[in-house]
């Protein structure tokens, strides 16, 4: 197929939109650059990115000092939990500046769809991913097996976090009692807590000391309430549910570091209501499934679907009893779903 060309109006305006971007960059660098001839930036130094904000990053140094630095053009995107070498700069108005030369290795990444259908990562060097949810908004097992799902492909141990026990009552117990023990019997912890009660946090303090962790979770499972119970002073806002929906309102805007007392750091990521996982392949979502991903290898046919061939291992084990027959349903759901886009 030929390239489409352009008409004179659309050139101009690709070429405009071209001449700004090097432009900021410029105006970028030339801040910097006058720092530097005026000799206000000080001596490189490690350091770690606790919040982003547009064209700039919050920065915090050993002694946990915190700068507002501009990076170097050829960094790329930063996400909180970047750590980076930087130099820091003067002080303006009580904010002081800096510049980021350079971000270490990921050792870990957590990365999700925008509206534009671009992957972004969201934070760095994450050690745990905290699953939250809650009878209300009504957890459903498809939901937490997405984000099982991008937990396993990331690399990242997830822990399934029931909140608002106090709405547990004697019409749900059992629902959530034979959910959490269907994740259990496939290796994943799970703790119950209450925001409201600080004894049932214990254990979850314990688990998060000495750990990078990130909250993920749809919108009004509670995740704020539970920062400012861990960490009183954070004051995050909280968001009630709405009345029509029963879901939540979005009240976090940006991904901010926080640290834990006791030691350790939480990372409280924007609230999204469905892990999309459509820029997956058919193979990074049976990944996902830690009991499906060494029986994918065992069927007959090596492009088998697990749909209606002949000697599918999965179905195999399915009609075995040896995987579960919701997990297999929500694995089929949500590679449908792959399909469809």
């Amino acid at each position: 197929m030929s390239k489409r060309k352009l008409n004179r109006r659309q050139a101009w305006r690709v070429e405009k939109i071209q001449q700004e971007k090097a432009s900021r960059a410029d105006r970028k660098e030339t801040v910097i650059s006058d720092q530097l001839n005026a000799g206000d930036l000080g001596d490189e130094t490690h350091g770690l990115v606790i919040a982003h904000f547009g064209t700039q990053v919050e920065v915090e140094d050993a002694e946990r000092n915190t700068y507002r630095c501009f990076l170097r053009a050829n960094l790329g995107s930063l996400v909180t939990g970047d750590k980076v070498v930087f130099r820091p700069g003067a002080e303006f108005k009580g904010v002081t500046s800096g510049v980021v030369e350079m971000v270490t290795e990921r050792q870990s990444e957590l990365s999700r769809p925008n509206s534009f259908n671009e992957i972004k990562p969201v934070a760095a060097n994450i050690d745990v991913i905290v699953l939250t949810i809650a009878p209300e908004p009504e957890a459903h097992a498809n939901l937490i097996d997405r984000y099982l799902v991008a937990a396993e492909n990331c690399d990242i141990e997830p822990i399934i976090l029931l909140n608002k026990t106090d709405l547990i009552n004697e019409k749900n117990q059992q629902r959530f009692d034979d959910l959490l023990a269907q994740y259990h019997k496939l290796g994943y912890r799970s703790l119950r807590v209450c925001s409201h009660d600080n004894d049932s946090l214990s254990e979850l303090k314990n688990f998060l000391n000495n750990r990078i962790s990130v909250f993920v979770g749809q919108s009004g499972v509670g995740k704020s309430s539970l920062i400012n119970t861990l960490l009183p002073g954070a004051d995050l806002r909280v968001g009630a549910l709405s009345e029509n929906t029963r879901k939540g309102r979005h009240t976090t805007t940006t991904a901010r570091l926080y640290h834990f007392p006791d030691g350790g750091d939480l990372i409280d990521s924007p609230g999204i209501r469905e892990f999309g996982l459509w820029h997956m392949s058919a193979e990074e979502v049976i990944y996902g499934f830690r009991e499906l991903r060494n029986l994918a290898g065992s069927c007959r046919f090596r492009d088998c679907k697990h749909q209606a061939e002949p000697n599918c291992a999965l179905r195999n084990a399915l009609e075995k009893g040896d995987i579960s027959a919701l997990r297999f349903q929500s694995y089929q759901r949500i590679l449908a779903t792959l399909t469809e886009l």
